[in-house]
Parts: structure tokens; C-alpha cells; sequence
């Protein structure tokens, strides 16, 4: 007999509803979910895979151990006693600093990673602390944390009623939108033309977006800041008299920033003319709902925060910051509930607390730069990084200038992984500890929600129970192991924290609906629940929507989500400024040193206009890949080869390449061999490889990927090269050259 489950797709930031089929133990048909409040039946090929990631004869379903350099499976017990009596002592001699813990991006996707990496990150106490961040947002982070004192509060495009949508570095008809929850991202841009909206891409490729956008600007890899910068100083010339001043500061200041960006100053750099960003300028600041939306193809550059605090600014001087089809924030079911009468402002927002050991990289969000974790593994001295961690990442892939990251970690006296395979990164580790399948844990999107484009939320159950521990059991006794508790101790030492922590914060918030009730009648009220749910009911209940354990009895609970399988509808955005600030003036902090300095050293490049012969590397995505896992789903990779290098007529002609035949491409730190394809759909000037391929490596168990490997892009990254604001690496925009082979 068949079964119907509903549950949201982990597998992007989309949060596209699933319906999903099982007979006899097995996943028969997985469909989008028609009734779903937020995607209406949209899926993408991703999401239709949940089952085949599940049956992958490859995903590991029990520990390995590293012996004579062999990955043999054991048991759990095992696996952790191996941990306790080789990592503990690696710290205990030569301390905290000592053990370094990377987080990849799909904990983003998953409750434990969200709720409870927390007590592994606090039990190590390590300054090396590195994620996927660095390598993607963490700009994003920075401004936000400069402009309103909060680095969480990223303020997403409110899709659904805007009439201008201005995207650069984005292609969200592949990606389905990152940084901004979207269900079908294409059919809302299509939305937006039908109503008589405009949306223009600026893009060095003409992408998918692009080509069902209105307009498609062309620009010069990097320089999407300065070309930010000359759209303010435009607005600042010719409208300056319509710009209130009662969040920005001094209006002379942002002038200032902006004088060397003049229209005409910066079109040689940037590719587009000055009549262009004139009429942009003026189309932004002419009365429309406006938004503009910046994504990795400028985050992950040189001056990403200088891009990213622009973009921001901008909406801000055209009255389209908190306001209707400008840039808002979300209002999850699990956050903070609004406080009446609290005036805005708080702690504010600052880096640097403390530095990297070799390079004296500034801390950003209590993490280093993963660009230098290579250094901190191969400079000898006291806080050497002798043993990692990495929880549901693949640096090895990941992170710029791989080839020296790979040769670190074989230095390393001892390695753990969390993660579902033996690949590029893991292969490294002495243990690896897999945690269930997708489809073996309940889901809620921590993350996703509060970038949401819509204030929704949905629960979904597992599907089938798993045969090991589940992930949060694998990092609660990973975290009491550090604390020195033991391979043994009860994970209920951390699951009490975790809910106790979640509790006090509730019942502690000043003038909040919980404020002064017991603590510990919260935890006791979900004490039978799984430690994951506890957190779910725990924070939705306290959250803007929640029953507030009684007090509110039509309100949210983790009860009624599940009663609920199609998600619940809360509504569309609404302002909210002052309840997401938290800068110490409590205004929009605009003008700071920082942003002063970045934008005087992006001044000084304004004359660098394309030398003769130049190339740029570039990245890019498909809608079929996100994380480099997903190159072992052979429905997901069968076809046409798709890691191919992207190259203009022009230049394949100069260059003396055909389409189709194999080009070494060649930068500062590595080089590979990938196959020619010659399109115009990419500007003069500039080439592109997609990220996460180059699964060639041996010692990996990746059946389906090593049958179409393509190749590593971040071999051609250079780690020096990074955002000084964010610590994030530059990953497009990489000088390269390129021969026939």
C-alpha cells in the first residue's frame, strides 16, 4: 500500500514544498506539492532525488576508521572511543587553538546543524573556527552588520510586489535564489514583467536570468562596486534634494565615498557606459517599489562588502529600505517576537576580536578566513592546527587554491568528518561519522525562513527512521568528547543545555510576551519530545506567531505546524526596521571607516580599464548542481558534459581554440585542462568553469561522480586574494591564461 509524505526539499534555499510516495519501504515518486502555501507544486530536478540520495549505494551508513591508510566501517562505539583517545590529547598538549573545525554549508539546511553545532563550536573554544561563509555570504554578513548593527539581518528583495528588480552576481533561475527564499524564483521575475515591472541582470554572462529579463548589462568581472558606487553618486547629483537624512548621517560623507565614482570615471572600468548608469540611476530613484539584489558573483570578489553595503544604501537613499517592493526583512515564526515600545538600537557590531596566528587575518562572526587554513596547518609555533574537524563540507573543493589545502590536510596528526561520503575532503579524515539520509530526519528551516520572501513556516517529519544516531546525537557527543566528558556520556548533558539556553533567552527578553515565567516550565512542557523538536516547539512557541505556552492559545506551536503539512501562511512582509536594529546610535550607521578606506583603494583601480589580451575567471552555476555531492546522483549529471570552459567567439578565435577541444587554463597558483565551449553568451574578455567538480582524486567512494569528474575550478583560485572587510575569498574575476592543448 502507498503512503504520501509531505516535507519541504533540503537540497537549496528555495524551500520548495515535496510530496513524496512510499511502497514497501522504498520511495516510488517524489512530485512538488501542490497544495504547499509558498512553492505551489514548483520543483526542480534536485528535489525530485531525495529518494536516489537515499538508496546511493555510496552514502556511508556506518563509521570509518582509517587504518594502514584504509577506511574499514565500525561501529559507533568504536568510532567515538577512536575520537576520545586521539583528538582529546592533540588538545589537552597543545590547546584549544590547536583543533580547527570547518562547517559546511548544508548545516545551513538541517536543525541539528543550525541548533547544535553550537555546543561543539563552544566546547572547542578554538579561534579555528572556518565555514563555507567565507567562501560565499560573509560580506553580506558585514554590511549588514556596519549599516544596522546586526549581521543576521540580510534584507531580501519582497518579490511579490516589486515593480523594479535590479540583480547583479545572481542567476536565480539556476541557483532558485540564494540569500532569498524563493519557491520559483523564474516564475516570479515573470510575475514582475507581467505586471508591468522591469528587471535588469548585470551579469559578464548572459545567464538564464538574463535572458528572460528586460535588460542585460554586461559587466567586467569585479567591478560591480565601483559601478554601485557611480549609481549613488548619480542619484546624489540629481536628486540629492528628495534623500531624507534622519538614518544616514551626513550626506557630505556618503558624497565623499562616492566623488571618484563619477558615471563617466568608471565606464571604462566597469564595461557600461555612462548614459546607461545614468538612466538605472534614475529609474532606481523615479518613484518605483525598487529592489536590488546582490549575490555571490559580487560577494565573492575582492571589495565584496563594499558591493554588498552599496547595494543597501542605494535602496536606502531611494526610499525602497523597509518599505513595500523595496528590500525587507522577514519576520520567522522562530525569531525574536517583536517588543512594544523598544526603542531600536544595541551592542553594535565589530570585528577583529581577535586575529589569524601567520597572516593576521581580522576575526568576522567568531570565524577566520578559509582561505588561510592551509597557513595555520603548515606554519609550525604555539596554536598550530594540528587536527580538524569538518562537519558537511568539502573545502578540498571549496576553498581557493585547493591544491595547497589538500596538501595541508595529509600533514594533519588527526582528522574527524561528519559527512554522508568518503569524497575529496573526508578521504583525509582518520573517523568519518555519517548522520542519516534527508529523508531519515525531520526538517525546519532555521535559516531559510529568515530570508524568506514571504513570512511562512512548515514542519516535515522523517520519513523513514534511521538505523544510526541521529545527526544532533552525532554532535552532542562529539562536543562532550572535547569537553572531556568522555565517549560515553549521555547526550542528554547537551540536549538539557541546548533547551535550558532557548528557554532562559525567552523568558529573560525584557517586555517579551514570556518575561518573568519559569524556564523551566518551558522545558518541562516539551521534555517528551525529540531533542530537535524540543528546539522547534521551544522557539516557535516563543517566537511573533506563538502560543506563548497558553498565553496565546491560537498561536503557533509545533503541534499545529504538524497538523499543518502544507506549510502555514503568515503573510507577506511588512517594515519593520526598528525591531532589527541593533546599532548603538539605533539609526542606520552609514558612513565607516572601513567602508571609507575599501572605496578609496577601489578609487585608485578606476584607471585599470581591460589591458590587451586579458582573461577573467568566473564561475557559475546549474540549475542541477549545488553542493559537490550531488555530482554522485548519476539523474543529476547524466547528459551533456556541463563542467566545460565558456569562451567568447572572439577571444577562442585570438586564442586559436575550437569547441570541444581540451584548453589548459593556467593562474598565479595551479592550472587544468578542461574542454572549449565557445558561446557568446559570455562577455569578451572573460571565460567560466561551474564550482564543485574535479572528482578525480583517489581514495574516494564516489561511483558516479568519478565517471564524469570535470574539473577542480578552485585550483586556479588564489587565497591571497580576499575581501579585507569580510575575510571572503575572491573566487571570480581570476587572472588567467589559456593555451590549446
Amino acid at each position: 500500500m502507498d503512503s504520501t509524505h509531505f516535507r519541504t526539499c533540503p537540497l537549496c534555499e528555495a524551500t520548495c514544498g515535496l510530496e513524496i510516495t512510499i511502497r514497501d519501504g522504498s520511495v516510488r515518486r517524489i512530485r512538488g506539492d501542490r497544495d504547499d502555501v509558498f512553492s505551489n507544486g514548483f520543483i526542480c530536478p534536485k528535489g525530485s532525488t531525495l529518494g536516489t540520495l537515499h538508496d546511493d549505494p555510496d552514502r556511508l551508513r556506518r563509521p570509518l576508521i582509517r587504518r594502514n591508510g584504509v577506511h574499514v566501517e565500525v561501529d559507533w562505539d568504536e568510532a567515538f572511543a577512536e575520537i576520545d583517545d586521539r583528538l582529546v590529547p592533540i588538545r589537552k598538549q597543545h590547546g584549544a587553538d590547536a583543533v580547527a573545525l570547518y562547517l559546511g554549508n548544508p548545516n545551513a539546511h538541517t536543525i541539528a546543524g543550525a541548533v547544535f553545532g553550537r555546543p561543539l563550536i563552544q566546547a572547542l573554544a578554538t579561534h579555528n573556527l572556518y565555514s563555507a561563509s567565507t567562501v560565499d555570504q560573509m560580506p553580506r554578513h558585514v554590511s549588514s552588520g556596519l549599516l544596522f548593527g546586526n549581521p543576521g539581518a540580510m534584507a531580501v528583495p519582497d518579490l511579490d510586489r516589486t515593480e523594479y528588480l535590479l540583480i547583479l552576481g545572481a542567476d536565480p533561475v539556476e541557483s532558485n535564489g540564494s540569500l532569498c527564499t524563493a519557491p520559483d524564483f523564474p516564475g516570479r521575475i515573470t510575475s514582475i514583467r507581467q505586471r508591468g515591472g522591469q528587471v535588469i541582470v548585470v551579469d559578464p554572462r548572459r545567464s538564464r536570468t538574463a535572458a528572460i529579463a528586460d535588460e542585460h548589462l554586461p559587466i567586467r568581472p569585479g567591478t560591480d562596486p565601483a559601478w554601485l558606487l557611480a549609481l549613488i553618486h548619480s542619484i546624489l547629483r540629481d536628486d540629492a534634494h528628495r534623500i531624507t537624512l534622519e538614518h544616514t548621517g551626513s550626506l557630505e560623507s556618503l558624497r565623499s565615498i562616492v566623488a571618484p565614482f563619477t558615471p563617466e570615471a568608471v565606464a571604462g572600468f566597469c564595461g557600461i557606459d555612462a548614459v546607461t548608469t545614468e538612466r538605472i540611476a534614475g529609474e532606481l530613484s523615479d518613484g518605483r517599489r525598487a529592489a536590488v539584489y546582490t549575490r555571490i558573483g559580487t560577494h565573492t570578489a575582492r571589495h565584496g562588502t563594499l558591493s554588498s553595503w552599496a547595494a543597501d544604501v542605494l535602496c536606502l537613499i531611494t526610499d525602497n529600505l523597509d518599505t513595500v517592493g523595496g528590500m525587507m526583512w522577514p519576520n520567522p515564526c522562530h525569531g525574536r517576537p517583536e517588543v512594544p515600545g523598544r526603542a531600536p538600537g544595541g551592542r553594535g557590531f565589530r570585528t577583529g576580536r581577535w586575529a589569524s596566528r601567520v597572516s593576521e587575518h581580522p576575526e568576522v562572526r567568531g570565524e577566520l578566513p578559509v582561505a588561510i587554513l592551509a597557513e595555520e596547518i603548515e606554519t609550525p609555533g604555539t596554536g598550530q592546527v594540528r587536527a580538524l574537524i569538518t562537519v558537511a563540507g568539502n573545502p578540498a573543493r571549496s576553498t581557493p587554491d585547493s591544491s595547497r589545502l589538500t596538501a595541508a590536510m595529509e600533514q594533519l596528526e588527526f582528522m574527524v568528518s561528519v559527512d554522508i561520503y568518503l569524497n575529496e575532503t573526508t578521504r583525509h579524515a582518520d573517523v568519518v561519522l555519517p548522520p542519516p539520509s534527508s529523508l531519515e530526519k525531520s526538517h525546519f528551516d532555521f535559516a531559510f525562513y529568515g530570508l524568506s520572501v514571504r513570512n511562512v513556516a512548515n514542519y516535515s517529519p522523517a520519513v523513514f527512521t534511521p538505523d544510526g544516531p541521529g545527526e544532533h546525537e552525532i554532535l552532542a557527543r562529539l562536543a562532550l568528547i572535547i569537553s572531556d566528558h568522555g565517549p560515553q556520556a549521555d547526550p542528554e548533558l547537551i540536549y538539557g543545555l541546548v533547551t535550558s539556553t532557548l528557554a532562559r533567552q525567552a523568558t529573560d527578553l525584557p517586555g517579551g510576551p514570556l518575561e518573568g515565567r519559569d524556564p523551566e516550565e518551558l522545558t518541562s512542557s516539551v521534555a517528551h519530545l525529540d531533542p530537535p523538536e524540543r528546539c522547534i516547539d521551544l522557539m516557535v512557541r516563543s517566537g511573533p506567531y506563538g502560543d506563548h505556552f497558553g498565553d496565546a492559545p491560537d498561536g503557533l506551536s509545533l503541534e499545529k505546524l504538524i497538523d499543518h503539512p502544507h506549510g502555514i501562511d503568515f503573510g507577506p512582509l511588512e517594515p519593520r526596521l526598528s525591531g532589527i536594529l541593533r546599532t548603538t546610535s539605533g539609526t542606520i550607521e552609514v558612513i565607516h571607516d572601513a567602508i571609507v578606506d575599501d572605496a578609496a583603494v577601489l578609487a585608485t583601480s578606476l584607471e585599470a580599464a581591460p589591458g590587451e589580451g586579458e582573461l577573467l575567471l568566473v564561475g557559475r552555476r546549474h540549475v542541477r548542481s549545488n553542493n559537490s555531492w550531488m555530482h554522485n546522483l548519476d539523474v543529476l549529471v547524466r547528459g551533456r558534459e556541463r563542467c566545460t570552459l565558456l569562451v567568447h567567439p572572439d577571444d577562442a578565435e585570438r586564442l586559436g581554440l575550437l569547441d570541444g577541444q581540451q584548453a589548459l587554463v593556467s593562474s598565479r597558483v595551479g592550472q587544468v585542462e578542461a574542454p572549449v565551449e565557445i558561446t557568446d553568451d559570455i562577455r569578451p574578455g572573460v571565460v567560466s568553469l561551474p564550482h564543485g567538480w574535479g572528482h578525480d582524486d583517489p581514495g574516494t567512494r564516489l561511483g558516479v561522480a568519478r565517471t564524469r569528474p570535470g574539473v577542480n575550478s578552485n585550483l586556479l583560485t588564489d587565497g591571497a586574494v580576499i575581501d579585507p572587510l569580510s575575510g571572503n575569498a575572491a573566487l571570480n574575476g581570476i587572472p588567467v591564461a589559456i593555451r590549446p592543448r
